[in-house]
């Protein structure tokens, strides 16, 4: 055969095969497989959009099929909406005569955003299903959604389309005050936990007022939103322990994405950021969780911020920033951080008393606990560190040395460690002749020391910092500081555990 004959004939073949003949097709009879039967779409704020859910569509026939439709029962009046491999149908509800090839599959994307009034008014629950053909070939898809009612509060929108604003320093961010005489909200300052809040933007206490919590709130930040307390304003977190897992006594302070796979995702909102000059600023029985920074503290003005039974997990940069502050910790936890658990910065006076600080952050530049008396660049650059005392406390993660002592000439750097679990192992011996880290031979700063030893905790990875009989940190604390009951409730022995949690068998 001539080369440009054989050519010719290879085109041919090769189109004749690539050809898909979707007119030579034959009616569904009803005999689709589906990767579930029920599509959960799990729990949305009313009015705010679902994360898009996947269903996958199987042909396990012979044939190439037409599937005649496929459609939402509730039609266009239907709160979900779909796309069919890429297409849009009839406003994402209706679609007809979709093709689907033998020992093929398709996908469908499913999303909703629905009004608490559309649930059912006993169990809050939005249903519809998908339909797939009819009459005796009808297959269906249930889609079940709890739709969550909640209290907003966002910036106002003027005319002219810009946004309120809040000033910080020379720069302007999105965001208002808290009004207690709001006309729709009434009291914004009181957060109840009748329903929970859905805050947009940065929510602000204005300046000689104070915003309570009530056990068993529940906060929820969107993107680039937080809180933030005003010079001569104050938070009041009146949490209280709980008796189940659900926490119902606890204020929770956490982004506004409510699906499974967010749960543990850090940076998904902004930070609670305690101004310079706030006051009186109390916490107790506060859960706050995957923010960028979870307390961000600058509190200078005499008074100290107390914070009880506290745990701030997943934040993508600190736990607890501190910048020249005064804080008084007990039974707090605070795990996983991009930069630090606990970074006191900038001097301050600070006390903690039975906290477990932690970092399982993947990154060699983590650490529990930073303690420092400067800022480079600032003015002045060093503050006084006035105190910075720990005692029964555990400091350990992932990283090799979980505490850092930054000191610089200048300004006082008082520190005390009293019977502490440190995971400090300076493989690298570059802190071996430090005078700042001699744990043993150091008696005016460290006393009882437990050095590199596991505590063994229950599971990290889901924060559950309990410990049993068997740590090294059972009854190693000293009664001088103690805290009579633990971050639950349960009452301590003597003499103490290390860290937040009283000792009890786990659970097999």
């Amino acid at each position: 055969m001539r080369p440009i004959t054989l050519l010719f004939f290879i085109g041919i073949l090769v189109s004749v095969c690539a050809c898909r003949s979707d007119f030579e097709t034959v009616a569904s009879t009803g005999d689709l497989a589906f990767s579930k039967d029920t599509i959960y779409l799990d729990t949305v704020f009313t009015n705010i959009g679902s994360s898009t859910y996947r269903l996958k569509v199987y042909n396990h026939s012979k044939n190439d099929i037409t599937i005649p439709t496929i459609k939402l029962e509730k039609g266009l009046s239907s709160k979900y909406r779909m796309t069919v491999d890429g297409m849009q149908g009839a406003n994402g509800k209706i679609f007809t005569n979709v093709a689907l090839l033998a020992k093929d599959s398709l996908y469908i994307f499913i999303e909703t955003t629905a009004n608490i009034a559309d649930a059912n008014p006993t169990d809050f629950l939005y249903t519809d299903q998908i339909q797939f053909d009819g009459g005796e070939n009808l297959q269906k898809v249930a889609l079940v959604t709890l739709i969550q009612d909640a209290v907003f509060l966002y910036p106002k929108r003027f005319a002219d389309g810009t946004t309120e604003t809040l000033p910080i320093g020379e720069e302007k961010i999105d965001g208002f005050y808290l009004d207690e005489n709001d006309p729709v909200n009434g009291n914004e300052l009181l957060f109840s936990n009748k329903k929970p809040y859905v805050i947009y933007g940065y929510a602000a206490v204005p300046s000689g007022k104070k915003a309570t919590f009530d056990a068993g709130a529940r906060v929820h930040f969107h993107a680039n939103s937080g809180l933030i307390v005003s010079n001569n304003a104050s938070i009041h977190i009146n949490g209280a322990a709980s008796t189940t897992d659900k926490l119902e006594k606890e204020v929770i302070f956490e982004g506004d994405r409510l699906e499974p796979e967010y749960s543990d995702v850090p940076g998904q909102w902004g930070t609670i950021w305690l101004t310079n000059g706030s006051t009186n600023n109390q916490l107790n029985h506060a859960t706050i969780k995957n923010g960028t920074i979870g307390l961000l503290i600058q509190n200078n003005d005499g008074t100290t911020t107390t914070i009880k039974n506290t745990q701030i997990y997943n934040s993508a940069n600190y736990g607890i920033l501190a910048q020249t502050a005064k804080i008084n910790g007990e039974n707090m936890v605070i795990n996983n951080a991009g930069q630090g658990s606990l970074a006191c910065s900038y001097g301050g006076n600070y006390k903690f008393n039975h906290c477990t600080f932690n970092n399982n952050w993947n990154s060699s530049e983590q650490v529990a606990v930073l303690v420092s008396n400067y800022i480079l660049g600032a003015v002045p650059e060093v503050k006084d560190l006035t105190e910075a005392t720990f005692n029964n406390c555990i400091i350990y993660g992932s990283y090799s040395n979980e505490m850092i002592l930054n000191k610089k000439t200048g300004a006082a750097f008082v520190y005390q460690f009293n019977n502490c679990l440190l995971k400090f192992d300076n493989t690298s011996n570059q802190f071996t002749t430090n005078p700042d880290y001699q744990f043993e031979t150091d008696a005016a700063h460290y006393k009882a020391i437990l050095l590199n030893k596991d505590p063994k905790f229950l599971k990290v990875s889901q924060n559950k910092f309990n410990i049993d009989d068997s740590s090294v940190a059972f009854a190693k604390g000293n009664s001088a500081y103690l805290i009579p009951l633990d971050i639950i409730g349960n009452t301590r022995t003597l003499p103490p555990d290390l860290g937040a949690y009283q000792s009890k068998p786990f659970p097999k």
